[in-house]
């Protein structure tokens, strides 16, 4: 069976091309392996396309739904009810900061639905216009393929955290989507497998080619996606994805088939002066209007973000699209599907959707009057659309110098045109750093939080430049506000209460650790830097369940940055420490044992004879000296292959002490006292003052045998460490 001559919109290659997406393949491939060299030309490139594609297609479904009073009143709910409540939405929006990533969010995982809305009705189009019928199982297995592969890419974006902030994740672990992003692939195989079997071989592959190629282009946008993330770790980002290449391609296809409908109808209504042209030019003005003048007038009046207002209003037009454009696009609607399906044996439809049309454009002459009582000379309107173009070419060259990172002057010049935009405020503060202008930097990072103090990012940013600028004070004032703003963000948190400590403010640092502990139990910086100050306050209890809680932390997440080797060792000492106080040797014994037999396997030489010195310490005070002694001379060991006299001169001192307690010859503590102070040279403070004191106390005692020390002082040194444990 051969298809009707009706099967066609415009012709075979563009129907093909646009309207059933056979270009998705190319285009979704060069958006997405762009080499990075082009992204700013790519990104321009885009944003143009916008303006040609993207916006019209929005004035489209207005056009659609306002032009006549009959259209209006016949979709009031959404035209006038619906359209209110957005505009309130836009207003809370701009007042209420924290309701945006909600609507944001909305918008991103709606638009996928919205493009697989579009696809499957294009699908039933062609094949009623192909002269094909489906049985109620083809049709429902149709749907539930399209059904799935949105799915699938919908359990993507909620796969793991998001990395946008506007964008909020329901964070579901990949162990628990990759069954079922798996399932629904398969559910899309076998559903369009069952629907196009028998339709096909009822019709033809001609008839058929259409829907199948719409079919292959719901594949290419939804599920090959998920299956190369599955595949090879490629992460789908949210909002590039919903309202990037992808919306570019829905927009076109959108185009294509609106403005055949509106040039049929415009025929079956008798109205020859209806042009191409003319329309398009209408969209584009209308797009432009929608989109752009509303974020400029915001920014400059207000002194609002300008980028924050630009995705309130996408987000608020587009919703406002998804919800009309569903009421107005049903092929079960006559006049519709008479103007759509246009088969050969629809005469009678055809009549009846003139009839219902002309008399739909009947209330039309309240529209030409309103257009003749306020649009009625020709240079109001030619006016009205030249200010609308020029309005879009300087937002068109304030995007391309604005979006051009590293380009100092070109991003000035953008600033020249709209200051109040926090993201160009942020490339210019990287682009004068860049350039070494630290000051510079500083202020442009200033003013873009001042436009948008509910950036989170911004608010760190500037909080680390005052921090690379020596600006701790004010890098503590920044955190403080920012809290008011993000009181439960666990990083400024952390950051705050290192700042205060770095003040002097001890207290005010451990109730910022403990809220950031709170707000994020998983993080393990904030149960360190507690334990830390716990112990300088003498709060060893407390202290010692802070360090517990950083190691089984590092326990479960062993390839964690916070968790390396030299932190654990430490920890693990520390905790030793903390449990020595508290009089629980074996506890003590344990940890320092498991801290040594870290350090060898870590190669860490400097902190296993740390371990060793820590540990002797307390095997002296439990009774055991030979094995205190063996730790010693372990540790004094391990410190000629760390290179670290700083460290091995503490413990050249602690074993002459450990000596001189316990009554070892006073030729062999004096010796000790000699390399640790031999060590210190070039260093000042009260230890070195300590060592020197009690040198000369032992110096005095030994009289003249002290010059034969000196003399031989690495022989000396060899027999302290040589000791046999039964000297003790």
């Amino acid at each position: 069976m051969s298809p009707p001559n009706g099967q066609w919109i415009y012709g075979p290659w563009l129907d093909f091309l646009v309207g059933c997406g056979a270009w998705s393949a190319p285009l979704l491939a060069i958006a997405t392996w762009m080499t990075p060299s082009h992204t700013h030309s790519w990104t321009v490139a885009f944003y143009f396309l916008a303006i040609l594609f993207n916006y019209p297609h929005f004035m489209a479904t207005i056009y659609r739904a306002y032009h006549t009073r009959a259209e209006f009143e016949k979709y009031k709910l959404v035209t006038l009810h619906v359209t209110l409540l957005m505009v309130l939405t836009g207003v809370l929006l701009h007042t209420f900061h924290w309701l945006l990533p909600w609507v944001f969010t909305l918008y991103i995982c709606w638009s996928p639905w919205h493009y697989t809305g579009q696809n499957y009705g294009l699908l039933m189009m062609f094949v009623r216009r192909g002269g094909a019928s489906m049985t109620p199982t083809e049709r429902r297995s149709i749907r539930i393929a399209f059904i799935a592969a949105y799915l699938m890419l919908l359990a993507s974006f909620e796969t793991g955290g998001s990395a946008d902030p506007l964008v909020l994740s329901l964070g579901i672990p990949a162990k628990f989507t990759l069954p079922a992003r798996l399932i629904l692939g398969a559910v899309f195989a076998v559903a369009t497998f069952i629907g196009f079997r028998r339709l096909i071989w009822r019709s033809s592959w001609a008839a058929m080619a259409a829907p199948l190629t719409l079919a292959l282009t719901q594949f290419l946008w939804f599920v090959l996606p998920t299956l190369l993330e599955l595949h090879a770790a490629y992460q789908i980002p949210q909002t590039r994805y919903s309202s990037g290449i992808l919306a570019v391609l829905h927009s076109a296809q959108y185009l294509w088939i609106t403005s055949y409908y509106q040039q049929r109808e415009a025929r079956a209504a008798g109205q020859p002066r209806w042009r191409m042209a003319t329309y398009f030019l209408t969209l584009i003005a209308g797009g432009i209007a929608l989109f752009i003048p509303g974020p400029w007038l915001v920014s400059r009046l207000f002194h609002f973000d300008f980028t924050t207002s630009f995705l309130i209003f996408t987000a608020i037009v587009n919703i406002h699209h998804f919800i009309l454009d569903g009421q107005i696009w049903k092929l079960r609607d006559s006049r519709i599907s008479a103007l759509l399906i246009d088969r050969a044996n629809s005469a009678t439809a055809q009549s009846s959707s003139e009839e219902r049309t002309r008399n739909s454009t009947a209330p039309a002459a309240s529209a030409r009057w309103f257009g003749s009582r306020f649009l009625s000379p020709a240079a109001l309107r030619v006016s009205l659309l030249a200010l609308l173009f020029l309005w879009g070419g300087i937002d068109q060259v304030h995007f391309a110098l604005g979006t051009d990172e590293g380009n100092l002057p070109a991003l000035r010049q953008a600033a020249l045109l709209n200051p109040y935009d926090s993201m160009l405020q942020a490339r210019i503060a990287q682009a004068e750093a860049k350039d070494g202008r630290k000051p510079e930097a500083l202020a442009a990072l200033t003013r873009a939080v001042e436009v948008n103090p509910y950036n989170a990012g911004l608010q760190h940013a500037l909080a680390r430049a005052f921090i690379q600028n020596g600006l701790y004070p004010e890098a503590y004032e920044r955190y403080a506000k920012m809290l008011v703003i993000f009181p439960r963000d666990a990083n400024a948190l952390v950051n705050y209460g290192l700042l205060a400590a770095r003040v002097g403010h001890a207290d005010i640092a451990i109730d910022s650790w403990e809220k950031a502990q709170q707000v994020d139990p998983d993080q393990p910086n904030p149960h360190l830097y507690l334990a830390e100050a716990l112990d300088q306050k003498g709060d060893v209890a407390r202290a010692a369940l802070h360090w517990e809680a950083f190691l089984r932390f590092a326990d479960a997440h062993p390839d964690d940055p916070a968790a390396a080797a030299a932190q654990q060792i430490s920890a693990r000492i520390q905790l030793a420490d903390d449990e020595a106080r508290l009089g629980n040797a074996a506890a003590a014994s344990q940890e320092y044992s498991k801290a040594i037999a870290l350090a060898q396997r870590a190669s860490d030489a400097k902190l296993e004879s740390l371990a060793l010195v820590h540990y002797a310490d307390l095997q002296e005070k439990s009774g055991d000296l030979k094995s205190a002694a063996s730790s010693y001379q372990r540790g004094l060991a391990l410190d000629e292959k760390a290179e670290d006299p700083g460290s091995a001169s503490f413990d050249w001192f602690n074993y002459g002490q450990f000596l001189r307690r316990h009554g070892l010859p006073d030729e062999l503590v004096y010796a000790c006292f000699l390399r640790a102070e031999g060590l210190m040279v070039g260093t000042s403070g009260n230890e070195v003052e300590t060592v020197k004191s009690i040198r000369r106390q032992v110096e005095s005692q030994l009289g003249r045998k002290a010059a034969a020390v000196k003399t031989n002082l690495p022989v000396m040194l060899a027999r302290a460490t040589e000791l046999p444990t039964g000297s003790f």
